[in-house]
């Protein structure tokens, strides 16, 4: 199970943090992302970790995002940084067995999503 916690509301240029944790399952076996959706898109990548902590992300958010593992304590994180209004969406946090981890297409365990507005 995958549980996300609260987004928020920024103005643009401001930052938030994400964090995701994982239960009842072996995390550290998993591949972990990010997605999301946009008002009026289908939802879409945009980063990953591995289980050796290489990640991958979407190129509109490349130099603004990061993401991280904690495996001690079961987490994954997204630094969010100059948010823009196009950032706006639900944010889900992903997680597989499959692999490649790099690969939109292998995440087939998603959380409930969290609402990020940048206004």
């Amino acid at each position: 199970q995958l549980v996300e916690s609260v987004g928020g509301s920024v103005q643009a240029g401001g930052s938030l943090r994400l964090s995701c944790v994982v239960s009842g399952s072996t995390y550290s076996n998993y591949c972990m992302g990010w997605f999301r959706k946009n008002p009026g898109k289908e939802r879409e990548g945009v980063a990953t970790i591995d289980v050796d902590g290489y990640t991958t992300y979407t190129d509109s958010v490349k130099g603004r995002f990061i993401i991280t593992r904690d495996k001690a304590r079961d987490l994954v994180y997204l630094q969010m940084n100059g948010l823009q209004p196009e950032d706006t969406g639900v944010y889900y946090c992903a997680a597989s067995l499959r692999r490649p981890c790099a690969l939109w297409t292998t995440y087939d365990i998603y959380g409930q999503g969290t609402q990020v507005t940048v206004s």
